[in-house]
């Protein structure tokens, strides 16, 4: 979706500097959308995500008077985003349960592995991952959650039925769990260096 800039954004921002309260709620309900949307991309995580956001409008409020009103608003905004999830993966290097709750949040069944794939950073891991299944699997993982085909269509490909089409795929989903979680500290690195590339490319 194009961005659409706020035509009273700068009198907004002169009433957020003065604490106004309204101006701010006015800016969080045009921000916090694609703010979620572009964090949740990142994190493979609606939790997370959630946070995120609310802790960016957090720190826009904490920030509001050094608001430079001749600078982009917007791009403000999205550098507090990138700076706190940046932030995130940080600590989550070094901290145990967060790695664990990152990893879960990528291989979920019903996480898109593909979406994940597409970042070139991530390419390999996912890759390295899926070479370690046996061929059949690998075959519908492949099919599946690389090529997004359906299991109807893994059916006919393959010839073998829909159940044991999702019993790979299960399966498969497990192993490169188990994978990523034995590579976490890859794993938490790739991701947070596809960061501030991902985001820059796709917000300014």
């Amino acid at each position: 979706m194009a961005y659409v800039p706020l035509i009273n954004e700068n009198e907004l921002l002169q009433r957020l500097r003065n604490n106004d309260e309204q101006a701010f709620e006015t800016l969080y309900s045009h921000y916090v959308d694609p703010i979620y949307r572009k964090l949740l991309y990142l994190v493979k995580s609606a939790d997370i995500a959630e946070e995120l956001t609310q802790d960016v409008f957090l720190k826009i409020w904490e920030k509001r008077d050094t608001i430079n009103q001749e600078k982009s608003f917007r791009a403000f905004v999205y550098s507090i985003a990138l700076n706190l999830t940046r932030d995130m993966y940080r600590r989550i290097a070094l901290d145990k349960k967060l790695q664990d709750h990152l990893i879960n949040s990528v291989t979920e069944l019903h996480y898109p592995i593909d979406a994940y794939y597409e970042e070139e950073a991530n390419r390999r891991l996912i890759l390295d991952a899926i070479d370690t299944l046996p061929l059949q699997r690998k075959k519908v993982m492949t099919l599946v959650k690389l090529e997004g085909k359906s299991y109807e269509e893994v059916n006919e490909l393959l010839g073998i039925s829909t159940s044991t089409v999702r019993d790979h795929v299960v399966k498969g989903t497990k192993t490169i769990k188990i994978y990523l979680t034995n590579n976490k500290s890859v794993t938490v690195i790739v991701l947070a260096a596809a960061i501030s590339d991902t985001f820059t490319n796709n917000f300014f």
